[in-house]
């Protein structure tokens, strides 16, 4: 199974990453698949009770790849982390099978630095179910979900789930494709589609809003117009006889 893991690892990073030209150049230059395999090591070191060494294990692991693993993360089969440097994965994050994250990614928790001795054992950091791509800069921040399949671009701020299959991006992280996604790999969490900008879509709503008012002001006041005009001249007098626009006048016109 040890070595089955890591043949699956190594693949994966060749399927996602052009630049890799054989196992042995992933084996041997990856800092993912480094940070990966001691992360395997550390993790039943802190499951088995001796914490100090797992993190020993894990800050090793910090300084020769860049990439920071908290011992007590579950990770799933196949993570690809691409390039790396600065990632950061919280004690409590769960990681599913497939899942890719680019350079610079936060998975953290939001929770207040104050009674630390209160969150212990309390889940903190976010679950990214199979098949997320995290965009490089992207935060993903406290006890939310990533769907299946869900991307994040990059730089963006995620503190609401993402619906599976969706695309999120922003600060904070708005859904821009939902259900529209599919199972197509994107590249820093973006697709190859464009991407629809909600806020000019929300503008554009308002435009057609104000122009279906603007016609509809216009057919009201020809309306008013045209009555105006045939109840000219029979508004009565003082003596009793029609006055020609005085009915025009009560609506305000001359």
């Amino acid at each position: 199974m040890f070595f089955k893991n890591i043949a699956e690892d190594l693949d994966a990073m060749m399927a996602r990453d052009p630049a890799a030209r054989s196992r042995l150049m992933v084996a041997l230059t990856y800092p993912c698949f480094h940070a990966v395999q001691l992360h395997r090591l550390a993790r039943p070191v802190y499951l088995a009770g001796f914490p100090t060494l797992a993190r020993m294990i894990s800050q090793f692991s910090r300084f020769i790849t860049g990439i920071e693993i908290h011992p007590g993360a579950q990770i799933g089969k196949r993570l690809f982390i691409d390039h790396g440097m600065g990632v950061v994965i919280g004690e409590t994050a769960v990681i599913g099978d497939d899942v890719t994250l680019y350079h610079d990614v936060t998975l953290g928790g939001i929770a207040p630095a104050i009674n630390s001795a209160q969150q212990v054992s309390v889940k903190r950091h976010p679950t990214l179910e199979d098949g997320v791509i995290i965009g490089a800069g992207a935060q993903v921040l406290g006890d939310i979900t990533v769907g299946k399949g869900a991307r994040v671009g990059g730089n963006a701020v995620v503190i609401k789930s993402v619906p599976e299959n969706s695309v999120a991006v922003g600060v904070p992280a708005r859904i821009v494709m939902p259900k529209e996604c599919g199972s197509e790999f994107a590249a820093y969490g973006i697709p190859t589609q464009d991407l629809p900008d909600p806020v000019a879509r929300a503008i554009e709503g308002l435009l057609e809003q104000m122009t279906r008012m603007q016609g509809r002001i216009t057919a009201l006041e020809s309306e008013l117009d045209g009555f105006a005009a045939g109840t000219a001249g029979k508004a009565a007098d003082g003596n009793g006889h029609e006055q020609p626009g005085a009915e025009a006048r009560r609506f305000g016109r001359n």
